[in-house]
């Protein structure tokens, strides 16, 4: 199974966007550096505003590509919040995930505790990666 390693300070804002943004969705997008190291999560807003889907606000989109390419960063995954369920990927996840070499984070908040899982999702075929919380 393949491994990627979690800041604590990632994972913390992850989850303190998710909350943030109840009873909605929540999103953001993932940075990564040369060696292929999480340094970076970007909230952003959902222009949904649904508690069921997700769209980064494009403006907000690009403006994390040029801050991440300003410090030799690149955009390698996204991440997003499930409300009312648990931290898998729905169907509509799976369809637009577009990128197949990017990692995709669910916060799940279906028990009132946000449970955070990794995902790499390719030609509509799911497979889990193992999330490993880092200083």
């Amino acid at each position: 199974m393949e491994r990627f390693d979690v800041p604590s300070q990632i994972r913390q804002a992850v989850y303190a966007h998710a909350e943030f943004c109840l009873p909605e969705e929540a999103c953001g997008l993932l940075a990564f550096d040369g060696s292929g190291r999480m340094v970076m999560a970007y909230a952003t807003t959902n222009v949904e505003r649904s508690r069921v889907r997700f769209t980064v606000a494009p403006r907000e989109h690009f403006g994390a590509i040029r801050n991440a390419e300003s410090r030799g960063w690149q955009i390698g995954g996204s991440f997003h919040s499930h409300p009312e369920s648990a931290a898998v990927p729905s169907a509509s996840d799976v369809a637009g995930a577009l990128d197949p070499s990017w990692l995709y984070l669910v916060v799940g908040m279906a028990n009132g505790l946000p449970e955070l899982r990794g995902f790499r999702i390719r030609e509509m075929k799911v497979d889990e990666v193992m999330l490993r919380e880092v200083p």
